[in-house]
């Protein structure tokens, strides 16, 4: 009897400077991306692969700001001080009912507004 003969699968590595050639390479106007990869022994999709990782590593660094917060000084409405009462109007159905609460006790109207509203 023979017996048979196993052999292990091993992934091929490529560095980073061959990748980085084989996307140039694939970047060049009128550049076939399956040609390049023939052209290195690489499978086409690997290259795709590479491809899109790159993209999105560009875009990762893209997205991150280099400018740091600049604070914009604003003046102060005279509206504010203006307004003296809160109106609120509350439909349910056919019912509509308007409240209207003194500017000076807000939180206690967000408080009965969240009772109500329960």
């Amino acid at each position: 009897m023979t017996e048979p003969i196993l052999t292990t699968v091993r992934r091929r590595r490529y560095g980073a400077a061959m990748k980085a050639q084989i996307l140039a390479e694939c970047e060049r106007p009128g550049a076939s991306i399956a040609a390049v990869a023939m052209a290195h022994g690489v499978n086409a999709n690997l290259v795709h692969k590479w491809r899109a990782r790159a993209a999105k590593r560009q875009d990762i660094t893209m997205m991150v700001p280099d400018v740091s917060f600049v604070p914009v000084p604003l003046q102060a409405a005279g509206i504010a001080s203006e307004v003296t009462e809160l109106r609120i109007e509350l439909r349910r159905g056919p019912v509509t009912a308007t409240v209207s609460w003194p500017m000076a006790s807000a939180a206690e109207c967000a408080a009965w507004l969240r009772e109500v509203l329960r």
